[in-house]
C-alpha cells in the first residue's frame, strides 16, 4: 500500500524503540531508528554493576520472544542487554538502527499556519496518521564519531511520521534546588546518571574509601548504597538521605506462595479500581469493593513490613501498599541489603529537605528540639530521578509544541497528542512491567500508521485525556511531601488500558480461556502474543 512507503523515524533503541520498530517492520514499513548510544538497550547499557531486573524474567519479556533457558530468574543488566540485542537481531530491527545519532531538534513543517491545529475537529485535519500528506517532521541529527576519535557531524532529515521512544528515566537529571547549593561543598557532587555512565571500575574507584551520602529512596538509591557498603563496610558507612520512603519487596509473592500479580494484575483486581472512562457502574462497583481493596492492601503491606524491617529503621512508607501499585513506586532492594544496614555499613537519615555545607549535607531538624543535622561526606550522589517532561520539551524547536506536548494532561492512549500531527510517543507512561505496557502501545501505533483504524474526533480525545488526568491525580501521586501531584503510571489499570487499545485495533480484549482464568489469572505480555 502507498502509505507503507512513508518515511517513519523512531528516536531511541531501548525497550520501547525496539518494539516500535519491530511492529512497523511487521506491517511493511522501513523505519529509521536514531540511537544516541553505541548499541541497543537504552538505559540497560548504562547501569551500575549490581543492577538486576526487579521483575522475574518470565514476566519481563516481549510477547513473542522468550528468554533463553540460561537466563537467571532475575537477570542482571548484562543479560537484559543480551536479550534485547537478540530480539533486535531476530526481527531485523538492528538493520534499521543508526547508532551514535542524537536527535537534537524536531520541527513540524506543515502547509498551514502553526495554530491551525487549534481548529481541528479531526487529528491532523482528517484523523489519518499521515494527515493530508503535506506535513513533515524535520529532524536535526548529530552523528558522533566512534570513541570520540572523529568529529561529530550534523545532518537534517525529513520524515512523514515521528515516534519518540525516549522514556522518562534518562537525559535530564532532576537536580533539587538547595540553598546553600553544591558550590558550598568541598567534595564531589554527581547525579546517579553520571555514576551509571561510568565504567564499573571507575565507579568503584570513586566510591572506595569515601564517605558517601546518597539522596533518594528509589531502586537506584538502594543499589548505590549497596555498592558503597560493599566497598567500604561499616568503617565508612554510606548514608541514605530519604524524604519519602517507598515500599520494598524482597520477593514478588506474599505468604510464600501467592504472587502479587494475582492480587493486582487481573480483571477481578481492577474491579476495585475506579478506571478512567469506564462509566458510572464501574465507579459504583469500585466503591462497593473498596473495603476488600483496603483489606488486600493492608494484608500485603503487613506481610512486607514483617519480612523487611522498614519500621525498625524508620523507613516505613506513609501510604498504603495499593498506592505504590497505582503510582509505580515499588522497589526491590539488592540481596542482603538490610543485613548491611544491621551491620552498620548503611545508615538511614530521614529529612524533609537538605542543603550543602563545606563538609557534607545539612538536614532539617527532627524531634522536639528541631536541631539541624550534618551528614559528613566526601561524595554526594543525587539519586533523585529525572525530568522526563523537560527531556520531551527539549526535543522540539517550536515553543508552541514545547508548551502543549508536556502540558497538564496525559497523551491520548498514552501515545498521541490531540493537537500535534504525525507524531506518537511510546514508553512515556510507566507500568509495573514496562515491556508489557510499551509493547502494546507499539502495536497500537503500528496499526494506526497502517490505517487499521482511525482516531476519534479531537474533542473526544481531549475528553479522554482529561479523564485519565483526573485518574492520575487521584491515584498516581507519589504519596509523599514534595512529590509530583501525579505521574503517568498504568500500574493498577494496565489491563484496562490494554482493553482500550484492543478495542481500537479491533481485537478481542479478553485473551484467556474460561471464566476463572479470565477473571482471576494474572495477565501478561504472552496473553497478547497473537496481536501483531
Amino acid at each position: 500500500m502507498e502509505h507503507r512507503a512513508k518515511r517513519v523515524a523512531v528516536v531511541g533503541a531501548g525497550t520501547s524503540g525496539l518494539a516500535a520498530c519491530k511492529h512497523l517492520l511487521a506491517r511493511g514499513f522501513r523505519p529509521v531508528v536514531f540511537e544516541a548510544g553505541d548499541s541497543v538497550g537504552g538505559l540497560w547499557t548504562r547501569t551500575l554493576a549490581s543492577t538486576r531486573l526487579q521483575s522475574p524474567a518470565a514476566a519481563y519479556r516481549y510477547s513473542d520472544f522468550p528468554w533463553p533457558d540460561t537466563a537467571d530468574a532475575f537477570p542482571c543488566h548484562d543479560q537484559v542487554v543480551d536479550y534485547l540485542a537478540a530480539y533486535a537481531r531476530r526481527f531485523g530491527v538492528d538493520e534499521c538502527v543508526r547508532f551514535r545519532s542524537t536527535v537534537v531538534a524536531a520541527e513540524y513543517l506543515g502547509a498551514g499556519p502553526e495554530d491551525a491545529a487549534d481548529r481541528w475537529e479531526l487529528w491532523a485535519g482528517n484523523g489519518e496518521a499521515f494527515g493530508d500528506g503535506t506535513g513533515v517532521w524535520r529532524l536535526t541529527v548529530r552523528q558522533h564519531g566512534v570513541g570520540g576519535e572523529t568529529e561529530s557531524t550534523t545532518q537534517v532529515h525529513e520524515f512523514d511520521f515521528l515516534i519518540l521512544c525516549i522514556g522518562r528515566f534518562s537525559g535530564v537529571p532532576n537536580i533539587p534546588v538547595t540553598s546553600p547549593g553544591p558550590e558550598a561543598f568541598r567534595g564531589q557532587v554527581l547525579h546517579s546518571m553520571e555514576l551509571s555512565s561510568m565504567a564499573d571500575a571507575d565507579a568503584a574507584a570513586l566510591l572506595k574509601g569515601k564517605r558517601v551520602a546518597v539522596v533518594g529512596a528509589g531502586k537506584t538509591a538502594y543499589e548505590i548504597a549497596a555498592e558503597c557498603s560493599e566497598a567500604n563496610g561499616a568503617g565508612l558507612p554510606c548514608t541514605m538521605v530519604c524524604r519519602n520512603p517507598q515500599w520494598l519487596l524482597h520477593r514478588p509473592d506474599v505468604w510464600g506462595k501467592v504472587s502479587i500479580a494475582y492480587l493486582y494484575m487481573n480483571r477481578f483486581a481492577e474491579l476495585m479500581v475506579p478506571k478512567p472512562g469506564a462509566g458510572v457502574a464501574s465507579r459504583l462497583l469500585a466503591t462497593l469493593l473498596a473495603p476488600l481493596a483496603w483489606a488486600i492492601s493492608a494484608a500485603t503491606g503487613a506481610y512486607y513490613r514483617k519480612a523487611i524491617p522498614m519500621r525498625e529503621h524508620g523507613m516505613e512508607p506513609g501510604h498504603g501498599f495499593a498506592r505504590c501499585v497505582s503510582s509505580c513506586l515499588i522497589s526491590m532492594p539488592p540481596d542482603g541489603f538490610y543485613d548491611r544496614v544491621k551491620e552498620g555499613s548503611v545508615v538511614f537519615q530521614r529529612s524533609r529537605s537538605f542543603s550543602f555545607c563545606e563538609d557534607g549535607l545539612v538536614l532539617d531538624g527532627a524531634g522536639e528540639d528541631d536541631t539541624q543535622r550534618v551528614v559528613p561526606a566526601d561524595v554526594v550522589i543525587l539519586a533523585t530521578g529525572f525530568r522526563g517532561d523537560q527531556k520531551l520539551r527539549n526535543m522540539f524547536a517550536s515553543p508552541r509544541v514545547k508548551d502543549i506536548i508536556a502540558g497538564a494532561l496525559p497523551l491520548y492512549r498514552e501515545c498521541v497528542h490531540p493537537r500535534v500531527a504525525q507524531m506518537a510517543a511510546v514508553g512515556y507512561a510507566e507500568g509495573l512491567n514496562n515491556i508489557y505496557s510499551t509493547e502494546m502501545a507499539a502495536k497500537w501505533v503500528a496499526r494506526l500508521l497502517d490505517g487499521a483504524f482511525r482516531l476519534p474526533g479531537v474533542r473526544r480525545m481531549e475528553e479522554s485525556c482529561a479523564e485519565w488526568g483526573r485518574y492520575y491525580a487521584r491515584r498516581s501521586g507519589g504519596g509523599g511531601v514534595g512529590q509530583s501531584a501525579w505521574r503517568p503510571c498504568l500500574g493498577a489499570v494496565n489491563l484496562w488500558y490494554n482493553d482500550e487499545l484492543c478495542r481500537d485495533m479491533g481485537c478481542e480484549p479478553r485473551r484467556k480461556k474460561g471464566f476463572i482464568a479470565e477473571w482471576f489469572q494474572p495477565y501478561g505480555a504472552v496473553d497478547y502474543a497473537g496481536i501483531q
